[in-house]
Parts: C-alpha cells; structure tokens; sequence
C-alpha cells in the first residue's frame, strides 16, 4: 500500500519525505499556513521534495471554473493531481479533465456508489473518507472495503485513497483490506513509528552496552 501524506506543511513533508510516495493537500490545510504563502508557491515546494503524486483541489463549484483552474493548476508541476469535489458538477470536470490527460483525484466519497460514479469519469483516484464516516457512526472502512470488490470486479484502473485517517488502526485496516493509498497527517504517521515495546527494548539495549563498555577499547 502507499503511503501519502495529508498536508501542505513543507517542513512535515520533508521530515518524512524518505517514507511517503506522495502528498494530499486541500483549501483549508493550505490556509494553515497564512495569506503569504499561495498555492502556487507552496506547491511547487513541494513538487521539487515529492516526485510522487501531490493533490491540489479546485475551489470552484462549476465545472467550467474547475476545468480553468485545474488546467492552470496543472502547469506548476508535471505530478500534479487535481482533486475535485464528488458533485455532478465535479464529475462533468472530472470526464473532461481526464480527456485531456490531467489526473484526477475524486474527493470527498462517502458510499461505494459515488466511489464508482468517480471511476467512470476515469479519475486516476477516489478518495473515500473513512474518519468522516466514523464520526456519524458508519462504518467507513467498510466502504473502502466495498469499493475495493467493485473495482476487481470490473478491473477498475482508479486507485482508492483510504483519506480522514483519524489513527493508525485506520490505516491497518486500509492496508489489511488491500487499499491502493492510504493518505495520513503527519501526527498520525508520527504514531505509527511508536511502540513502547521499541522504547523499553532501546533503553535496555543501551543500558547494557554501557555497562559492558562494549564498544571501547
């Protein structure tokens, strides 16, 4: 499964840019970071640490304006994916962006049926937020889950993004139900890396070699 990234922050991006194979961004992660900072200039930082996918969603509701800005969105690097909302509007930019050979990333699915809806516009992918649905009590793993059977049914090539990873048993289930993406916050990534078994055994470990001077002569 590959690991993405849910941020705009370059210095996260950087800390675990040997671990990830791309970079998802959105409006309000970029805001975060304060009026000085545009799309543009922040995104092409980010393009030349990631040679991954990297998401920028369009924030227009037509799909006139999303198809103008995604072009323009396009131009700043050759990895961009251009992340558009799962309305019908969304889906007209999606089939037309896709046509003229820019990559797609659905977002903001919350059933197998618009996971679905999402492929037949030939989005590279669709991403299903599995956090989100939690939070309303459904089960959202499940729809990854489901999406995922539909996809090998048919041969679907759009790849699922398992996104809203809340913690790491998100992502265990993810990669468990054989998820293509699953795109974390750096926090969560972070707890990943942590267990207090490696802590205790990394204490003793090093207690011991100081005891024994085993490393002097």
């Amino acid at each position: 499964m590959q690991i993405f990234i849910d941020t705009a922050d370059i210095s996260e991006i950087e800390k675990f840019a040997y671990l990830i194979d791309g970079v998802t961004t959105n409006p309000t992660l970029l805001a975060k970071l304060g009026k000085l900072s545009t799309t543009e200039n922040v995104i092409g930082k980010i393009a030349k640490i990631i040679p991954g996918s990297i998401s920028v969603e369009v924030i227009s509701q037509n799909y006139e304006g999303m198809v103008t800005e995604a072009e323009h969105l396009a131009k700043i690097s050759s990895n961009i994916v251009i992340k558009i909302p799962m309305t019908e509007e969304g889906l007209k930019a999606s089939s037309i962006l896709t046509e003229k050979g820019i990559k797609i990333n659905i977002t903001l699915i919350f059933s197998a049926n618009q996971a679905l809806l999402a492929a037949k516009t030939g989005a590279t992918y669709a991403s299903i937020f599995v956090g989100r649905l939690d939070d309303q009590g459904t089960d959202g793993m499940q729809v990854v889950k489901d999406s995922l059977e539909i996809f090998k049914n048919y041969s679907i090539q759009t790849k699922i993004i398992a996104a809203s990873i809340r913690n790491p048993s998100h992502v265990l289930e993810a990669a468990k139900a054989g998820c293509h993406i699953a795109t974390i916050p750096p926090a969560v990534i972070g707890l990943m890396l942590k267990h207090n078994l490696t802590d205790a055994g990394l204490e003793q470990f090093l207690e011991d070699a100081g005891k024994n001077n085993i490393y002097t002569s």
